[in-house]
């Protein structure tokens, strides 16, 4: 697979809309921190950030939006209802639109397939499910707020009650998943791709204090590559044809994720990367309703 600029390519949506391939994750980064970060990150030639309400931190990604001086039609922005929210999507996308100052959204994801009670996060909604919410999001794409629509956190078991659903009208354009080589949930790819959904991998890197920058396999590609183990990551995910959403503060790091340029990895070393052994997940969904976390996580992305 030989693509001198796969830093500038983008993968078809089944909307019509295109997403970079690579993208500023923003989970997780400090307050104060984010604008910097999205204006250094923008500045480098990223033109995807990721934010979600649940973050806290959509009106920082705004600023570093208007800070860099590129124009908002250049830039692919995507963020997420938070659960709370499911029963009063337009509201939420309102409020999310005000905090990132822009008329529209690329993407708005709903971020986990559980609506939470708004005045208890302990609690579900009664009476209410995320395919009742797929139907408020659907709605939206009438009002010009939105480009597209999707899910993340989305497994099978939940696309296929979806998909079936007669209330159904659109396919999610997306599907925002933890993917890096201890989590490479392979069915669940392929499950999103025969359906026409695109993946995007959040936590491609392991996220903070990655185990998978001691691991002695991708220690040893990486030198060999004259490479980081994070190029190594991000290189690894984009040849699996997913979209990546590395997470970072540091501008030196945030530049150098994007350069994926000129070099590739070959068919034994993808392989080796795919043998990986061990398995972890970044986002366990325990801060979730005790009571829905086994109605999340059914097991089938292997």
């Amino acid at each position: 697979m030989s693509s001198p600029e796969l830093s500038k390519k983008v993968f078809a949506l089944n909307t019509g809309h295109t997403v970079p391939a690579i993208g500023l994750g923003t989970w997780q980064s400090k307050p104060g921190e984010v604008e910097k970060a999205v204006e250094a990150a923008l500045r480098s030639g990223y033109r995807h950030i990721d934010t979600a309400a649940a973050y806290g931190n959509e009106a920082e990604v705004g600023a570093g939006i208007r800070a860099s001086g590129v124009p908002r039609a250049e830039i692919f922005l995507t963020t997420k209802l938070h659960n709370q929210w499911h029963t009063r999507v337009s509201e939420a996308l309102g409020q999310s639109l005000q905090k990132l100052q822009t008329t529209y959204v690329d993407l708005y994801l709903i971020h986990w397939p559980c609506a939470t009670d708004p005045n208890d996060s302990t609690k579900v909604v009664p009476d209410w499910d995320y395919v009742q919410t797929w139907v408020e999001m659907q709605k939206l794409l009438e009002t010009g707020k939105v480009k597209s629509i999707g899910v993340s956190n989305f497994g099978i078991s939940h696309l296929e009650r979806l998909l079936h659903h007669p209330s159904c009208r659109v396919a999610p354009a997306v599907n925002q998943i933890e993917l890096h080589p201890n989590r490479p949930s392979p069915k669940l790819v392929a499950y999103n791709t025969a359906k026409g959904i695109h993946s995007t991998a959040y936590s491609c890197l392991g996220s903070t204090g990655s185990p998978l920058y001691q691991n002695q396999a991708l220690l040893d590609l990486a030198q060999a590559k004259g490479r980081s183990v994070q190029q190594v990551l991000i290189r690894w995910g984009l040849q699996k044809g997913w979209s990546v959403i590395p997470k970072s503060v540091n501008a030196d790091r945030i530049r150098d994720n994007l350069a994926v340029d000129g070099w590739e990895l070959t068919g034994g070393e993808m392989a080796a990367i795919d043998a990986i052994p061990q398995r972890f997940k970044v986002c366990d969904g325990s801060f979730l309703p005790p009571v829905m976390h086994d109605k999340i996580f059914y097991g089938d992305d292997e």
